[in-house]
C-alpha cells in the first residue's frame, strides 16, 4: 500500500538518475560522523586503532547486512557508532588492537543474542521499561546531545575563535538547505542537504577555506587496512568488560531511532519488520565490522533526517548509498576530497540535522498523549533530559575494569529506573474503576432512554403540524 506521506516509500525505486543523487546525499549526511569516529578513537588511545576507509567499508557493508536482515523494510543507514569511542580507545591500551576488535564482535553478539530472546518471547517487556515518556525524550537527547557539535563547527562555541568566513559558509549552508527544503519544488526539494553542501563547499572553495593537499597526496586506488582475527591477530577477552557493558546502553539508541523513524514514515518498524530483525540487523553488521577492523555499527540518526525532510524512504536509495560507502573506500582521492570539506559546511547542515531528531522526540510524546499535569511523567523526562544535556558521567574503574556511562546512556538507564520505581497515582477520586459489562449495560440503557425521548419528541412535533394543518383548512371551509 502506498504511503502517501512519503514522496518515494520503502518499496519504491526512483529513476536511476535520481536514486545515485539521492544516494550521494546519504553519503554526505553520514560521511562527516563516520570518519569523524576513527580520528577520535586513535586520539584518544594515541595509536592508530582504526583506519577511516576500514570504517566506511564496515558502513557500507553493515547497511547492507541490515537490509537483508530486515527484508528490505526499514530505510536505516549504519555508520561508526560514537558510543564506543573512549571504551575502544580504553581497550586498545589495555590489550592492543586484539582487545578492542574482540571487544566489537563481542557486542555485536550480544545484540544477537537479544534479538532471539526478543523474537522468543516477544517484545512486549520493553515496551514496559521503554514506554513513550521514556523514548520521547531519548530521541530528543540525540538530537539535542549533537547539537554542541554543530555549534563547534560553525565556530560560534565560547571557546572557538571567531572566524566570518567559517560564519558566512555555515549560514549560506544553512540557508541553501533550508530555501531547497521549503520552497522548491520535483527533485530539488529532495535533495536539499546536497545542495546546500554542494553551496557551501563551492564557497569556501572561493574563501580558501579548502586545503586540497590531502587529495594530491592520496592514491588513486588504495586497499583498505583491513584487521583480520587469527591473520593479524589473536582473540583476547581481557578488555572485554570494558566494551561490552555499553551495548546494553546502545540497545535504547537503536530502539529510539527506530521509534523516531516510524512517526516519520507512518510505520510501526518495531513490528514490522520486528525489533528481533532490526537488533539482529545491527548485531551482524557489527560483528562484521569488528571482523573488519572497523568501528561498531549504530543507526544514523542524520540519515534518518534525511528520510524525514526529504519524504524519501527508498531502501534501494539507502542500499546504493551503502554500495557508493564500500566503493570510495578503495578510491584515495575520492575519499579525501570528500574529507575536504570544511567543518562549517556540515555544521550549516546540521543544524537542521540534528534539530529534526530532537523535534521527532518531542512529536513521540504529542503523538502518544504524554499528559504531563501528572508529575510522575514530568519528573521521568525532566531528569532524563538534565542528565542527558547537562554532561553527567558516572565512571566505575576496578583493576582492569573500566566502564564509563554518559550522556544519553546514563539518561536512559536513569529513565528506565525511574519509570519502573514511580508507579501510576491511583486516585479513587480521579480514576474510577468500572465493571466493562456494567458500564456496557448502563450505556446501553442511557442510549435506549435517549432514543425513546427523541422519538416522543419527534411524535409531538408531527402532531402538532398537523393540528395546525387541520386548523387552517377549518377556517379556510368556514370563509
Amino acid at each position: 500500500m502506498k504511503n502517501t506521506k512519503m514522496t518515494y516509500d520503502i518499496e519504491d525505486m526512483p529513476p536511476l538518475g535520481k536514486s545515485i543523487v539521492l544516494a550521494f546525499q546519504h553519503l554526505f549526511a553520514m560521511f562527516g560522523a563516520t570518519i569523524l569516529v576513527p580520528i577520535l578513537v586513535n586520539s584518544a588511545a594515541g595509536s592508530e586503532v582504526l583506519t577511516i576507509p576500514v570504517a566506511l567499508v564496515a558502513s557500507g557493508i553493515g547497511t547492507l547486512i541490515y537490509i537483508l536482515c530486515t527484508r528490505g523494510k526499514s530505510p536505516v543507514y549504519l555508520g561508526s557508532s560514537f558510543a564506543f569511542i573512549v571504551p575502544v580507545a580504553a581497550a586498545y591500551t589495555k590489550a592492543g588492537i586484539s582487545g578492542a576488535m574482540t571487544g566489537i564482535m563481542a557486542v555485536g553478539l550480544l545484540y544477537v543474542v537479544v534479538s532471539i530472546i526478543v523474537r522468543i518471547i516477544g517484545k512486549d517487556w520493553l515496551d514496559k521499561i521503554l514506554p513513550p515518556v521514556v523514548i520521547g525524550p531519548m530521541i530528543m537527547i540525540i538530537g539535542l546531545g549533537l547539537a554542541p557539535s554543530a555549534i563547534s563547527q560553525i565556530g560560534l562555541a565560547a571557546d572557538s575563535v571567531f572566524d566570518w568566513k567559517v560564519l558566512i559558509v555555515a549560514l549560506v549552508s544553512f540557508l541553501v538547505t533550508a530555501f531547497v527544503m521549503t520552497k522548491a519544488k520535483g527533485f530539488f526539494k529532495i535533495i536539499p542537504f546536497l545542495i546546500g553542501i554542494i553551496s557551501g563547499y563551492l564557497l569556501s572553495c572561493i574563501l580558501g577555506l579548502v586545503d586540497f593537499k590531502p587529495v594530491l597526496d592520496a592514491k588513486f586506488f588504495e586497499i583498505p587496512k583491513f584487521v583480520i582475527p587469527f591473520k593479524d591477530y589473536s582473540l583476547n577477552f581481557t578488555a572485554l568488560v570494558t566494551v561490552l557493558p555499553v551495548a546494553l546502553v546502545t540497545l535504547c539508541e537503536h530502539i529510539g531511532d527506530h521509534t523516531s523513524l516510524s512517526n516519520i514514515i507512518g510505520r510501526d518498524l518495531l513490528k514490522d519488520p520486528g525489533l528481533d530483525k532490526t537488533l539482529m540487523g545491527d548485531g551482524v553488521a557489527t560483528f562484521v565490522a569488528g571482523l573488519l577492523g572497523g568501528p561498531a555499527n549504530t543507526t544514523y540518526g542524520e540519515n534518518t533526517s534525511v528520510v524525514g525532510m526529504t519524504k524519501v524512504a527508498s531502501v534501494k536509495v539507502i542500499g546504493l548509498a551503502a554500495i557508493f560507502a564500500i566503493i570510495i573506500s578503495f578510491l584515495g582521492k575520492f575519499t579525501a576530497l570528500i574529507s575536504t570539506t570544511p567543518s562549517a559546511v556540515l555544521g550549516g547542515v546540521s543544524l537542521l540535522l540534528y534539530g529534526f531528531i530532537a523535534v521527532n522526540g518531542l512529536k513521540v510524546l504529542i503523538k502518544n498523549q504524554v499528559d504531563f499535569e501528572n508529575n510522575r511523567n514530568v519528573v521521568v523526562a525532566s531528569s532524563m533530559l538534565v542528565i542527558g544535556l547537562g554532561g553527567a558521567v558516572v565512571s566505575i574503574v576496578s583493576g582492569n575494569l573500566s566502564i564509563t556511562i554518559s550522556g544519553m546512556s546514563l539518561a536512559s538507564i536513569v529513565g528506565i529506573i525511574l519509570n519502573l520505581i514511580i508507579k501510576e497515582k491511583d486516585d479513587s477520586s480521579i480514576d474510577v474503576l468500572v465493571d466493562e459489562k456494567k458500564y456496557t449495560s448502563l450505556k446501553n440503557e442511557i442510549k435506549d432512554e435517549i432514543l425513546i425521548e427523541l422519538r416522543d419528541e419527534i411524535k409531538k412535533m408531527k402532531f402538532v403540524k398537523v393540528e395546525k394543518k387541520k386548523s387552517s383548512k377549518r377556517k379556510s371551509d368556514v370563509q
